[in-house]
């Protein structure tokens, strides 16, 4: 995707199979990797383009987005790369990208309270038991075939949730190797609106980082009310695909989302 914007929110790029080329304004070039972790931290704001590498003719991973608590929300972007060592036990490799499980721990900072990432692999008909916070939520995904969670039958690329409660997850492959991705954290309990690539508070902040950022990049006329703040979204190399424009927003207020 051509240069395009994010505030109030990290990323968390996972790949399976294929190459994206990483390029942002806070000056970091990668490339994103099979089992390497890039995680970008776009705090008050950022805008990045991800392009899959020449050569890629199938790009297969995750891409996932958590909300900044306001603590840090307003920080400056970052960006981390780890690549995590397989853990491998009877029936099932691990590979912990966030957070610790199985004795793997990752030392990736993610501005919020702790964060649980990780792929398995588990072999055909293999059960692991995963001891795991009984303060997070958990979620595990299941990526390529069917896994029962907790004795809970869960659809290929479906999503199991477990609320806090649980400090055992016991995740089981059917008849075929399965990968799911087990996510995990502390529930946020901050009201946020997200529209487009945007995280705020409320309707009036996402109004103001759109505007701001079609001023910078030169799709409207500054606004008035802007003058005298610095620049949220930097600047970018030359010689790049054109930015995408933000889209118009909806003719009504936008409501937060559910907790």
């Amino acid at each position: 995707m051509p240069r395009h914007p994010h505030t109030g929110l990290a990323t968390v790029s996972w790949l399976f199979s294929g190459r994206i080329e990483h390029l942002d304004s806070g000056g970091t070039a990668a490339s994103v990797l099979p089992g390497e972790l890039n995680l970008m931290l776009a705090g008050r704001g950022i805008t990045h383009q991800e392009l899959s590498a020449a050569g890629t003719r199938t790009l297969h991973g995750v891409q996932l987005w958590y909300a900044l608590p306001d603590e840090t929300r307003f920080g400056e972007n970052a960006f981390a790369h780890y690549a995590p060592e397989p853990v491998t036990l009877p029936g099932v490799t691990a590979q912990v990208f966030l957070g610790e499980l199985l004795g793997s721990a990752s030392p990736v900072e993610t501005r919020t309270p702790d964060l649980l990432g990780a792929e398995l692999v588990l072999d055909p008909g293999a059960t692991v038991r995963l001891p795991v916070r009984a303060d997070f939520e958990h979620a595990v995904l299941a990526e390529n075939a069917e896994v029962t969670v907790n004795s809970a039958a869960v659809g290929h690329r479906s999503l199991a949730y477990v609320p806090p409660g649980a400090d055992t997850l016991v995740v089981t492959a059917g008849d075929t190797q399965a990968r799911a991705i087990l996510l995990g954290g502390v529930p946020l309990d901050e009201q946020i609106v997200m529209w487009w690539n945007f995280v705020g508070r409320d309707h009036d902040e996402i109004v103001e980082f759109r505007r701001r950022y079609q001023a910078e990049l030169g799709f409207e006329p500054a606004d008035p009310r802007d003058g005298g703040k610095s620049a949220l979204f930097g600047t970018f190399p030359p010689d790049q695909l054109p930015p995408l424009p933000a889209p118009p927003l909806p003719n009504t207020r936008l409501l937060p989302r559910e907790q």
